[in-house]
């Protein structure tokens, strides 16, 4: 447990780097060109490019030694930080501030590339909850798993918008450059006790394992339906991913934009708490479907009236919500996937869920901003929705985030009366927990 609380530390720092800059790149975008086109763009090539490469990422962690694993994935980051940095001295302010030059795509594009591989590390963590934890812990290992990314959430949220506010980007990565570095040396301080990779003779030839991965999830019954089931919800989340910025930058400044992002987040930081405290029950995936309800609900109603404290305690409670979800599905997956199979599976799962995201994303940007926004905006549109949406500049959005959580409410509470998740609940508190050395 003390190798693993040092590598939370780690993970905290590295989270705290990457949100930092991530959240600094889309205020800063938003900013500058006034678009939520470019912001969904963003957003979608992120999720994008960690559908893209998290099947590799999984079989890169689980062919090597997991420090060696979190050791390149910062090396990489740290570069491609660097490399951002240099463009943005080399090009002409003015060209990379347009969206539509080619030097602001590179610029956004490098950023993004030091950021997904950074994702790497997370997959890593996943499994070597599994290596470090006594099984009985591993839920509220999650949590506090959890707990970390929330605050690393919340500090960033709030740095972030006051350094692109009052420092501008320059500065923003400058300071993201120098964190990276000081967690890539903490890093090298650091022992995780791994004495020899099991070895798994599936992957002697192989670079991506997918056949293996889908292979290790059809063994365990309900496993595919569970992952398909969070995929689905994914496809809800690239709607909040596109729109959440725009409608807080409509409600606020960045500056206080950032304040409120970073006060609501400390919800992460007590969903993670209240699982490291009390666990996820005898069923996490009856608790995983709960909250997914509950997240619905609070997704549907909390932009119903333009009304900054119904918008705040909404995203409050959401992220409260959130770290349960997250931990619940690696809570389930560390038991019923044997330990030599963890990292191909968790990055199959993170591929096909982070695929479904900017699906929606590219989808809802452009039709939001091309017609949901001008026509919620115009005389016919709000004498039509007024009495269920009130009034306001971005009663498109709410519009959006209203049908978007409906729809996650209705699919979660079907899933409670369907044959996997029956069979899937048997068979997680029937199966004995995984040994690491296996």
């Amino acid at each position: 447990m003390k190798q693993f609380y040092h590598v939370l530390i780690n993970t905290l720092i590295a989270n705290v780097t990457t949100s930092y800059l991530w959240f600094a790149l889309v205020f800063w975008v938003y900013l500058e060109t006034r678009s939520v086109l470019a912001t969904g763009i963003i957003g979608g090539a992120y999720m994008l490019l960690i559908a893209l490469f998290s099947m590799i990422f999984g079989t890169i962690v689980d062919r090597h030694k997991k420090k060696n694993v979190m050791v390149a994935a910062t090396v990489v980051t740290f570069t491609a930080y660097a490399i951002a940095g240099a463009i943005f001295l080399i090009i002409p302010t003015d060209q990379l501030v347009s969206w539509l030059h080619p030097g602001f795509w590179l610029f956004g594009g490098i950023i993004l590339i030091g950021a997904v591989v950074e994702n790497m590390r997370n997959i890593a963590l996943s499994t070597t909850v599994t290596l470090l934890v006594p099984a009985k812990k591993r839920a509220n290992a999650n949590g506090l798993v959890g707990t970390v990314q929330g605050l690393a959430f919340m500090v960033t949220s709030v740095f972030s918008g006051l350094s692109i506010g009052l420092l501008g980007m320059g500065w923003t990565l400058a300071i993201a450059i120098g964190l990276t570095g000081f967690a890539l040396l903490h890093l090298s301080f650091i022992k995780i006790k791994e004495d020899h990779i099991v070895h798994d003779p599936e992957l002697d030839t192989k670079k991506i394992d997918i056949k293996g991965s889908i292979a290790a999830i059809k063994v365990v019954p309900g496993l595919f339906a569970l992952i398909i089931f969070t995929t689905f919800n994914n496809l809800i989340g690239g709607v909040y991913m596109a729109l959440m910025d725009p409608y807080g930058l409509t409600l606020f400044s960045v500056e206080w934009w950032g304040v409120i992002l970073g006060a609501t987040s400390t919800g992460f930081i007590i969903g993670g708490l209240l699982v490291a405290k009390f666990g996820l029950g005898k069923n996490p995936i009856r608790t995983l479907l709960l909250a997914n309800i509950a997240m619905g609900v609070i997704g549907a109603l909390f932009t119903v009236r333009e009304w900054w404290p119904l918008f705040a305690i909404g995203m409050f409670v959401y992220m409260i919500l959130f770290p349960i979800i997250e931990a619940a599905e690696q809570t389930t997956i560390q038991k019923v996937v044997p330990f030599k199979k963890q990292g191909r599976v968790f990055g199959f799962a993170q591929s096909i869920e982070a695929a479904a995201a900017p699906i929606t994303s590219f989808l809802i940007a452009p039709i939001a901003e091309f017609f949901i926004i001008p026509y919620l905006s115009g005389p016919i549109g709000q004498a039509q929705f007024s009495g269920l949406l009130g009034t306001g500049n971005a009663r498109g959005i709410a519009l959006v985030f209203l049908v978007a959580g409906a729809i996650m409410v209705i699919i979660a509470s079907l899933v409670f009366t369907s044959r996997s998740y029956k069979k899937l609940s048997s068979f997680y508190n029937t199966i004995p927990d995984p040994e690491p050395s296996k």
